[in-house]
């Protein structure tokens, strides 16, 4: 008789060496790609770093300090733009070498983007049983891949140390009833204003000792900037804060905000601000709606994406390099995507799933870094131009309605569960 043929081995899972490979190649694939997304043609060469100094020593030889200017290609003109405290906490950096500050802003924004990172990944690590290593740098190299970040590390910004900030108080201060909650929030708003959002938001969720806390700090930090500098904090707070034209031209496709998508439209005047306001009204009222809701149900970490994707959009300039929001935002998908696991929601994984996917990769690539914009006015001219012209507006307005808001405490953060008895991963429905 013929020997009967031989079943082929059965394919299981239980491959630790195929898995280990896989995971090492993505990772080093991942390696490979961030050199060419930092290339010298497509970083700014610590353009802002450099202003904030040359401010700085001019401001060091007795000139006002909102007096200093620099003549630039797409701008114009560039001035030191922020809040008088920037200026004194900058002031140290003006007796080291331009090298040695550039040095040290880098190594403390990566620094940020491995700390905010391991704050973000490992709940979800530790929820879906994840591999631990692999995960947290694979999400890292992707964080340093993402534009606002590559922005914020060539420019020589100081967006992640802001970040920084407003998470350690609000994913760890302010939901532990810390004494010092609400002092994160305080002095990333007196540094550059933009987190002021997040006290409204802490208003709106009725945490009131906290919203006070960041209230008096943001304003003992101003009060002492203003007895150090009293002339040039006087002229920023009644006049240099409200000149747009300071920070930049607002139809430039880099800044992404609802007045930046307005400007584009009717570039070179401005857009009626009548209608902006009008639109910045109602997504703030939704935004913080769903934000108030989102921490009412135990949900802090899509509460503050909301409430940082509401400031991304009410803004009147928002460069590129202010939205880290996203990278949350990718996150909670993400999460969402692996915690629906019943049958009945196939349909509702691959959306998270293919949310987070597309995010990440128009995150990635950018609205700026692989296009010259030049510097003729930015004009708008049908559906296409709205689009491209538009990216990071329309994913903000987008995930301001997409993202979903967990329910039963479901611990999103580095937090306690509101209410520990439930270890329900539903999600709410509605949005």
């Amino acid at each position: 008789m013929p020997a009967e043929p031989v079943a082929p081995p059965a394919v299981t899972d239980d491959d630790p060496g195929g898995r280990t490979v896989r995971r090492l190649v993505a990772v080093v694939a991942l390696i490979a790609v961030l050199p060419a997304l930092y290339l010298p043609g497509l970083n700014h060469k610590f353009l802002d770093l450099k202003i904030y100094m040359s401010a700085v020593d001019w401001w060091r030889a007795g000139h006002p300090l909102y007096d200093y200017v620099q003549p630039d290609r797409v701008q114009g003109e560039l001035y030191f733009t922020y809040p008088p405290f920037s200026a004194l906490l900058l002031w140290p950096f003006g007796l080291l070498k331009l090298a040695a500050t550039v040095t040290i802003f880098t190594v403390l924004t990566v620094l940020a983007v491995v700390l905010t990172t391991r704050w973000l990944v490992a709940p979800i690590i530790a929820r879906h049983n994840l591999p631990r290593a692999f995960t947290m740098i694979a999400a890292v190299l992707l964080v340093l891949a993402v534009e606002s970040t590559r922005e914020t590390i060539t420019f020589g910004q100081i967006n992640m140390l802001l970040v920084v900030l407003i998470l350690a108080d609000l994913l760890y201060a302010v939901p532990q009833a810390r004494r010092w909650a609400g002092v994160g929030v305080g002095l990333a708003t007196a540094l550059k204003l933009f987190p002021g959002i997040f006290i409204v938001y802490l208003l709106a969720t009725r945490r009131w000792r906290a919203a006070a806390v960041a209230s008096v700090t943001a304003a003992a930090a101003t009060l002492l900037a203003a007895a150090v500098a009293p002339r040039d904090s006087w002229r920023f707070w009644t006049h240099d804060l409200w000149a747009t034209d300071r920070v930049g031209r607002t139809d430039y496709v880099g800044n992404q905000s609802l007045f930046g998508l307005l400007s584009r439209f009717t570039a070179p005047e401005k857009p009626d601000r009548l209608l902006w306001l009008l639109l910045v009204a109602v997504v703030a009222v939704y935004g913080l709606w769903r934000a108030t809701r989102a921490a009412r149900a135990g949900d802090l970490l899509t509460g503050l994406t909301l409430t940082g994707l509401v400031g991304s959009l009410a803004s009147p300039i928002t460069w590129t390099h202010h939205i880290y929001w996203f990278v949350p935002a990718v996150v909670l998908l993400a999460d969402a995507a692996l915690s629906a696991n019943r049958p009945d929601e196939g349909r509702r994984r691959r959306w998270f799933a293919g949310l987070a996917l597309g995010s990440t990769a128009l995150i990635i690539y950018g609205v700026v870094t692989f296009q010259d914009w030049g510097t003729d006015p930015v004009r708008t001219h049908g559906p296409v131009d709205f689009v491209i012209h538009n990216g990071y507006v329309l994913l903000s307005v987008l995930l301001l309605v997409a993202l979903p808001v967990r329910s039963g405490g479901v611990r999103l953060g580095p937090l306690r569960s509101t209410h520990p008895e439930k270890k329900s991963h539903q999600m709410d429905r509605s949005p």
